[in-house]
């Protein structure tokens, strides 16, 4: 073997280690960039407050109430009115007959 066949291996082999080594650098850079990324803040669980959970069920229970009452106070007029519609119709039918 000549000393220009192996000047020419050499340097054959020089070239593949020259592009292992930029890939291995192109690796390491890709690493470091994933590296520097800020991490993913996780959200901050807030303590079990009760007191707050209270006055939620209390306004709850509250509204419930007063729609309660609205309701039962249609409805008390509702009969009010019907019933006074009623005796207006028999007043009027009697009043009609002449009695």
């Amino acid at each position: 073997m000549s000393d220009l066949e192996k000047a020419a291996r050499d340097a054959v082999e020089a070239a593949d280690n020259s592009e292992m080594v930029r890939q291995i650098a192109a690796i390491l850079a890709a690493q470091q960039l994933v590296n520097q990324q800020p991490p993913v803040a996780q959200q901050a669980t807030q303590p079990f407050d009760a007191r707050k959970w209270l006055v939620v069920g209390g306004v709850v229970v509250s509204v419930g109430l007063v729609g309660a009452l609205f309701a039962v106070a249609i409805a008390i007029g509702a009969v009010c009115a019907t019933a006074s519609l009623l005796i207006l119709r028999g007043l009027w039918n009697d009043f009609q007959k002449g009695k």
